[in-house]
């Protein structure tokens, strides 16, 4: 059966007509991070077990976007990719739920009845223990323990995935990121921390100090602190090592902050097309050079710390294998 994608109950119950039984999580599960991987994989293994649809409800814009704006956290991933990340995992379906004014009113009670037991007929809901949800978060695991006695839904506790003592949280990968620590969220992702764009023209700058440049739109919200990464980018599906500054070019007075990147051994010319770019190590801060000739001189040094940098990885992986 194929991934399907709902945003209302009206458009779910029109998909499924038939009686069977969901399991199910509900949250935002922003970055898809090992912690959401869990109860995900959590949800699919239930599904499988008890002959049942596996499923997530997620929400977008993230609540605290309608909520509280000022506090509202930028966003890891596009909803998108969190879709296709549903999918990776193995789940049947998403229902995507637009939170404005009026999702935020509805109660802890009517969410159950309404939206899990009345849309998605519930078998079981699977959750983390500080799970809460409905009007000013008045729902929680105890909650659904009651209306899962009398409605005949099993509810499941996923306990947290710490990694190095630490509880893995989206606010965590956040914290690391924005931060320039790109080699702390690592660990917590499961894999290295990305952005995705479309390939822009630049100011054409990068050929004439030698050392020709990809600009990325990137569509995510986080960006990592401004700065020179380690890097590795994927163009035509093809992955290379690179380096990459997150910055605002002030060498050359720039404006707005840019995404870009050189990478090694790449030498097509490329004026457009998608483009990821994967953040391994932080190399160091940006700066404002004298002029062109100093820029050249320490980007050259870069360079070299981003291949030492691959270099000792892959001796590290080569070990490890032996």
């Amino acid at each position: 059966m194929a991934f399907l994608v709902c945003n209302s109950i009206e458009e779910w119950a029109a998909q499924f007509s038939d009686a069977r039984r969901t399991a199910v999580t509900v949250g935002n599960f922003d970055g898809l991070h090992l912690g959401h991987q869990k109860i995900l994989k959590s949800v699919r293994e239930h599904a499988l077990a008890a002959g049942q649809r596996a499923a997530v409800i997620t929400f977008d814009p993230h609540p605290m976007c309608v909520l509280r704006p000022d506090r509202a956290p930028l966003m890891i991933q596009t909803l998108a990719q969190r879709l296709a990340g549903f999918q990776q995992m193995g789940l049947d379906a998403a229902l995507v739920l637009r939170f404005d004014r009026a999702l935020s009113l509805v109660s802890a009670d009517e969410f159950i009845e309404r939206i899990l037991v009345g849309g998605l007929h519930a078998g079981a809901i699977l959750v983390g223990a500080n799970f809460r949800f409905g009007h000013r978060g008045a729902g929680d695991v105890r909650l659904l323990g009651e209306f899962g006695k009398r409605d005949g839904f099993d509810v499941e506790i996923v306990p947290p995935v710490e990694v190095g003592g630490q509880i893995v949280s989206s606010t965590a990968i956040r914290g690391a990121v924005a931060s320039g620590d790109v080699a702390a969220a690592i660990p917590l992702l499961g894999r290295t921390y990305s952005l995705t764009g479309e390939i822009r023209s630049g100011a054409g700058r990068g050929r004439t100090i030698l050392f020709p440049t990809l600009n990325m739109a990137p569509e995510q919200e986080l960006l990592p602190k401004l700065g020179v990464y380690a890097t590795e980018c994927v163009v035509g599906g093809k992955l290379y090592s690179s380096v990459t500054n997150v910055g605002t070019r002030p060498t050359f007075n720039g404006a707005g902050v840019t995404v870009e990147s050189h990478l090694f051994g790449f030498s097509e010319n490329v004026a457009g097309g998608a483009m990821e770019v994967r953040f391994h190590s932080r190399i160091r801060d940006e700066r404002k050079f004298s002029g062109a000739d100093e820029l050249r001189a320490q980007i050259a040094r870069d360079i070299e710390t981003a291949r030492k940098f691959f270099s000792e990885r892959t001796l590290a992986g080569n070990s490890s294998r032996n």
